[in-house]
């Protein structure tokens, strides 16, 4: 009798015990949602970069370049936002984006925008450019630069390189960032990445500078 009274005690707990789990909403949740991880958001590419990039792919195929990466520097965008990147040409799509400076034409510090192509101006050239021979320099290792256009006809006699510096930041920020003499100045860690891809490559690589 006493096992018949304990396993009807039992069975009368089980019941209740059910019917308060079910009433919690414990078995309407699945446990996988609790260790699901959100979505990365792909890099969102504007339409500027978009043409420039159709263009470029023309440009390289056209003038003996990489057809299979290229740099695009969009100067609309803000200092403290991504705005270097580089673009894989046979995927369509953004391999990697950093910061970049822009030139403060000689000045403590530029507000807004200014672009000129004069030897010792200090600012930005516009134009495609051809990324030359490795060195190191003042700064470290750096690129140098041919200008392809009449914008920036002048960037080898100017030195405007590409080159890092430690006051570039290496991820994005709210407020605007340190600016050269008109150089493509990115952070350290960037032209880490930058300079693999430069090295490898058995053609020239394109880098342009648009608004």
């Amino acid at each position: 009798m006493k096992k018949i009274a304990l396993a009807l005690c039992f069975l009368l707990f089980a019941t209740v015990f059910t019917g308060w789990l079910r009433k919690t909403n414990v078995f309407k949740q699945p446990i996988a949602s609790v260790h699901k991880l959100p979505a990365q958001r792909k890099p969102v590419i504007g339409k500027n970069i978009r043409l420039h990039a159709a263009s470029a792919r023309a440009f390289v195929s056209a003038n003996g370049f990489s057809r299979r990466f290229c740099f695009l520097i969009d100067m609309s965008l803000p200092s403290g936002r991504n705005r270097f990147f580089v673009y894989d040409l046979l995927r369509d799509t953004v391999m990697a984006s950093g910061l970049v400076a822009h030139g403060n034409c000689n000045q403590y510090w530029l507000e807004g925008r200014r672009y000129d192509n004069k030897v010792g101006c200090g600012c930005t050239s516009l134009g495609r450019y051809r990324v030359g021979a490795a060195y190191n320099g003042r700064f470290g290792q750096a690129f140098k630069l041919h200008g392809l256009d009449s914008t920036n006809g002048n960037a080898y006699a100017r030195y405007v390189v590409l080159h890092s510096y430690g006051c570039v930041p290496a991820a994005e920020t709210d407020s605007d960032i340190c600016q050269s003499n008109g150089c493509p100045m990115v952070s350290p860690s960037f032209l880490a990445r930058l300079e693999p891809l430069i090295k490898t490559s058995t053609r020239p690589v394109l880098l342009w500078i648009f608004q």
